[in-house]
């Protein structure tokens, strides 16, 4: 019997040791690590809250922007004919005691306060990035002037320091001599500045730690060493590094300022009329939250729909940004 001869595996054995063209071309494409944005915006569209919360802000934000279109009647315009008319399908919130139409009162006063919301909180949040940076890079007198500054600011009840300087607001005359060229602002716009201006302490005191635990790390001290100056370190190193917590400062912060707005103006401090706001709805209703109760229920359920979408987004965004907060938080 002649004895089989053993099969020649080199030709298999030369396939499986040397590379094809198609792994050759995966091995040499080179990995690209995910970038920061995109990582936040996977972690962002796994929290069922972002949605929730973006839903309510862009469905009222678009009802203030685009609500009138529906309406016949302008903000202020009253109807001879219906006074404190429950909502029907001429007057769909329904009237004030003077015939004026609540839904385009409600377009109105939404728009007001999303613009001091949205404008107050960026406001506070800018002056926290450069108060706190500042402060931490350089240390020494400013460091000092800054920590003076902030216990000094959060010792003293913000509320009733926008309450001292509410007739200024009101009426822009009141300001003292060296802040008589604000005066070309309305009373709206001095108001931002009122609530940017007494909302960035906590914030600073945060972003100063992080700068003062930056600014010993290697590439700083290489920026430094080569002259590269303190703003451009600031900006390049410094700011990107403290970016998160701005974020979510200002999300958060949105939802602050529109409380503040909403309280001044129902006690009378804020927006004045004949500008409308949700404070002066809110103001304007208490007193017929029994008889009348549209007048009342309305604009509160407005702004507790407004502030759960807001605060419902910035905890999203502080969860995708930091994802050790949510557990913190158990």
């Amino acid at each position: 019997m002649n004895a089989q001869q053993p099969a020649d595996h080199s030709a298999d054995l030369a396939q499986d040791i040397e590379p094809t063209a198609a792994m050759t071309e995966k091995r040499a494409t080179p990995h690209r690590p995910i970038s920061r944005g995109r990582l936040v915006w996977r972690r962002l569209k796994t929290k069922p809250n972002f949605y929730i919360g973006g839903v309510i802000v862009v469905v009222i934000v678009a009802f203030a922007l685009f609500g009138d279109l529906f309406n016949i009647y302008a903000q202020g315009q009253q109807d001879n004919f219906n006074f404190n008319s429950p909502p029907s399908a001429q007057h769909y919130f329904g009237t004030d005691a003077i015939g004026v139409d609540l839904y385009a009162s409600m377009t109105s006063a939404l728009r007001k306060s999303l613009l001091i919301g949205f404008l107050a909180a960026p406001t506070s949040t800018l002056i926290a990035a450069i108060m706190g940076s500042l402060a931490g890079y350089l240390g020494g007198v400013f460091e000092m002037f800054t920590n003076w500054l902030i216990n000094l600011l959060l010792v003293l009840p913000v509320f009733y320091v926008l309450m001292i300087v509410s007739p200024a607001i009101a009426d822009p005359s009141n300001l003292p001599a060296a802040l008589q060229w604000l005066g070309f602002l309305p009373a709206w716009g001095l108001l931002v500045i009122a609530i940017g201006l007494f909302s960035w302490m906590i914030m600073a005191q945060i972003v100063k730690n992080q700068t003062k635990s930056l600014k010993e790390r290697e590439y700083v001290k290489a920026a430094r060493f080569m002259g590269v100056r303190t703003p451009t370190i600031l900006r390049r190193h410094i700011i990107p590094n403290v970016a998160s917590l701005l974020i979510i400062d200002g999300a958060l912060g949105v939802a602050m300022a529109i409380l503040a707005e909403t309280s001044l103006s129902f006690f009378g401090l804020g927006i004045q009329a004949p500008d409308v706001s949700l404070g002066t709805l809110l103001q304007d209703g208490t007193g017929a939250a029994v008889s009348r109760p549209w007048l009342f229920v309305i604009p509160a359920s407005f702004l507790v729909a407004l502030l759960t979408g807001v605060a419902l987004v910035g905890d999203a965004l502080r969860d995708a940004i930091d994802p050790t907060s949510e557990v913190n938080r158990a």
